[in-house]
């Protein structure tokens, strides 16, 4: 018996080694950048915006690991002639160190001359630079000056290929005069810059401003300025969705101050799907769940259990779930307790002023079940379960409740309790008379349905001598023709059918 080779084995192992080699090293900063660059020639190039688009999603994941070593070399290897662009992004840096320089091979002279980059390219190295001057509180003014003459040589350029890159980078503007301390400065050249994207048709661009204007108003509390800009321009539907999700979400807050809770809720709702993943903007999916679950209590509603279990909300909405059990449960102390508790969080999240809006349902949550407990309580028990100020807030608050309709009882001023109505037991003359009306309708319904499905008497008689009648007509031709014989013997007066 012949040895059988173990070659498939051998080859098997050759392909797990292969396998090994070929699994994908994550590319450096610099290359990463140089890629990016690569890709904003190609969509310069082709006029096709999805290569920027590309570029600007791995924006939030490479500015976390940029420094000055980064950026450097980066603008070295990609402006390899001494152009006056090189000279003005190197000088927004720091000088490289003696032992940098000493580290770094000079790069090998190319015998082509490579192309000055698009202006795309450079307005990205800025925005690259502005991100990295943020990190620190210290370099708070130059990031300023560099934002400044960034939207000086953008306003220049006016390139539509530029549209998306200076969306990135009027957010970063903002982020700018919002470290500093000074956003209500930024908002002229917001207007100015949102009115010019609007002539020119930069969608990205001024769906991106309108944001940073309604921002800034709603940092500052100004909701009529913002209403008022909402009313007088229109949001640019070709916009991204997170520029959607914004835009939905500063509605929700207009609306829900306006006090107009169903018109916000749907604003929000149309936010969180619009929203990018929970994993992927945390923060911005806590805040659009914060406010939502404060409007659907103004609106009389729960929100669901399973919404306080999720991975990404539950530690941010605990404040918020202790709310809604006071609001559940009617218990008005225990509302106060949570208010004054987490105080700080909720003006924090700019939901305080509609959070104590919610106190008026928590007391007529605790009356209707006070009414449902009792048929007749006292003035001053209700001012002691509810924790009221004094016996007169109580009538007031009974009073309205009802004439409101949240609890069928009446008050007896002279005797000071409130008389609850009893609850209905399912029979008596209403009922009956409820059901006499169900039947007679469901009676009417049946006849009308059968007169409906009848015929006409005898139909069928008139379609069988119809069917008679063209019988006799067509025996009656066919005899004509067999009388007049062959119909080409009678010449061309046959007329017009022949």
């Amino acid at each position: 018996m012949a040895d059988v080779e173990m070659k498939p084995v051998d080859e098997k192992k050759e392909g797990k080694t292969a396998e090994e080699e070929k699994k994908v090293v994550p590319l450096t900063p610099t290359a990463e950048i140089k890629t990016n660059i690569a890709l904003i020639d190609r969509a310069v190039a082709t006029l096709e915006p999805r290569f920027t688009h590309r570029v600007l999603r791995s924006l939030s994941h490479l500015r976390k690991r940029l420094d000055n070593k980064v950026l450097r070399d980066a603008i070295n290897e990609t402006y390899t002639t001494d152009s006056a662009s090189k000279k003005v992004l190197l000088s927004w840096l720091p000088e490289a160190s003696t032992e940098e320089t000493m580290d770094i091979d000079p790069p090998a002279p190319s015998k082509q001359a490579q192309a000055e980059p698009v202006p795309e390219a450079e307005v990205y190295f800025r925005l690259l630079i502005l991100h990295h001057l943020l990190l620190s509180p210290s370099t708070y003014p130059k990031a300023t000056k560099l934002a400044h003459e960034t939207i000086e040589k953008m306003q220049a350029l006016n390139r539509r290929s530029m549209d998306p890159i200076a969306a990135k980078v009027w957010y970063a503007v903002e982020r700018t005069y919002e470290l500093s301390g000074d956003l209500a400065d930024a908002r002229p050249h917001f207007l100015a810059a949102q009115r010019t994207a609007a002539l020119r048709h930069d969608d990205e661009t001024e769906a991106s401003l309108i944001n940073r204007i309604l921002r800034s108003y709603l940092q500052y509390n100004l909701y009529d300025q913002a209403d008022k800009l909402v009313s007088k321009t229109s949001f640019p539907s070709a916009a991204a969705n997170p520029q959607h999700a914004r835009y939905h979400y500063y509605l929700g807050r207009i609306k829900a101050v306006q006090l107009k809770y169903t018109a916000a809720h749907t604003n929000l709702q149309q936010a969180i799907r619009r929203a990018p993943p929970a994993k992927t903007a945390p923060g911005f999916y806590q805040a659009v769940h914060k406010l939502t679950i404060v409007v659907e209590l103004l609106m009389g509603d729960i929100p669901e259990r399973g919404l306080f279990r999720h991975p990404v909300l539950e530690k941010a909405l605990v404040g918020y779930f202790e709310i809604v059990k006071a609001v559940r449960n009617g218990s008005l102390s225990q509302f106060q307790n949570t208010l004054s508790k987490y105080a700080a969080e909720f003006e924090a999240d700019k939901t305080y002023t509609l959070i104590v809006r919610l106190r008026q349902n928590v007391i007529k949550t605790g009356i209707r079940r006070l009414s449902l407990s009792y048929s007749r309580i006292s003035l001053r028990d209700i001012c002691v379960k509810l924790h009221l100020d004094s016996e007169e807030d109580a009538e007031y608050i009974v009073g309205k409740a009802i004439r409101d309709g949240v609890i069928d009882g009446r008050i007896v001023h002279e005797k000071g309790w409130m008389e609850c109505g009893g609850q209905k037991s399912g029979y008596g003359p209403e009922v009956s008379d409820v059901f006499s009306r169900r039947i007679s309708y469901c009676l009417e319904l049946h006849n009308q349905s059968v007169k409906a499905m009848r015929y006409p008497l005898n139909a069928h008689r008139k379609e069988l001598a119809a069917a008679e009648g063209a019988r006799e007509r067509e025996k009656e031709l066919a005899k004509e023709i067999q009388e007049g014989g062959d119909l080409d013997d009678d010449g061309p007066d046959l007329g017009d059918g022949f």
